[in-house]
């Protein structure tokens, strides 16, 4: 496949292209967003738009949808960049996200980057959706737990449906050490909220691999999660598309730690085919 990045193309064909991709994350025909960088230093705005949308956003490895919840999610669990995080929420519901979608993705956050970087992105959630009309329907309070209330039946059905064996093999490995926790990982982590059903099972996988890349401190579990986001329908093109993403709001060296990672997995699920 022939990404954007690939071409030979000229300084001016890569930012007309990324200026197109950003007014579709803006949502306007003149973004603004980059103006008041440009007066202080031009050529990194420049470079935002022809790298960062340009060369990256404008490639065809991930939809635009997949692109924002997975730069939502890398950016809440980072938790320093809270400008950027309002922007790119706000891009996610101009590319078709809903509120919803949006709030779980940072309801899932509380699993991976805990829960005071999940109410700083929820803050931020609520100032942009207090500019914006909400979505006939789109209620990000709709209520979305499950009414079963087997908590630890239904964690381990959803742990098995995204990791399986290997998932059940790490919470037994907690038994002689830190029982509890591990069953806080069965009926929290899995229960609780990847049973919920604001957010495809797809989308939520994605999150996960974005939120322990750009962490950088979470490679067991970034393998745990690439593997997964595979058994329930991601390609691995998704994956090194996601990192590649990544570079741009995590840093290269978590996007190349990412990519090591992925070629692991792909590695051992190549074997086990």
């Amino acid at each position: 496949m022939t990404h954007a990045a690939d071409r030979n193309d000229a300084p001016a064909d890569r930012y007309a292209r990324g200026l197109a991709a950003l007014r579709l994350v803006t949502g306007t025909e003149h973004p603004a967003v980059l103006d008041p960088i440009a007066e202080i230093a031009p050529d990194l705005a420049r470079l935002t738009v022809e790298f960062g949308y340009g060369d990256v956003w404008s490639r065809p490895g991930l939809t635009p949808k997949q692109r924002q919840i997975a730069t939502i999610a890398a950016l809440a669990a980072l938790g320093n960049a809270a400008p950027q995080l309002r922007f790119h929420i706000g891009g996610a519901l101009n590319v078709g996200c809903s509120r919803r979608e949006i709030v779980e993705t940072f309801l899932h956050a509380t699993v991976y980057a805990g829960f005071p970087a999940a109410l700083n992105a929820l803050t931020a959630a609520r100032a942009v959706f207090a500019d914006r009309p909400a979505a006939p329907g789109d209620d990000p309070a709709a209520a979305s737990v499950p009414s079963d209330g087997d908590r630890h039946r239904r964690g381990l059905e959803a742990l098995r449906a995204v990791d399986g064996p290997h998932g059940v093999d790490v919470v037994r490995s907690l038994d002689d050490i830190a029982p509890d926790l591990g069953r806080y990982l069965v009926e929290y982590v899995f229960g609780d909220i990847y049973a919920r059903d604001g957010l495809a099972l797809p989308l939520r996988e994605l999150a996960s691999v974005a939120m322990c890349t750009a962490l950088g401190t979470a490679a067991p579990q970034l393998r745990v999660h690439i593997r997964g986001f595979l058994n329930v329908g991601g390609s691995r093109e998704e994956v090194v598309e996601l990192m590649t993403q990544l570079a741009g709001y995590a840093g290269f060296p978590a996007a190349l730690n990412g990519v090591a990672a992925a070629r692991e997995i792909f590695a051992e699920t190549a074997d086990a085919g």
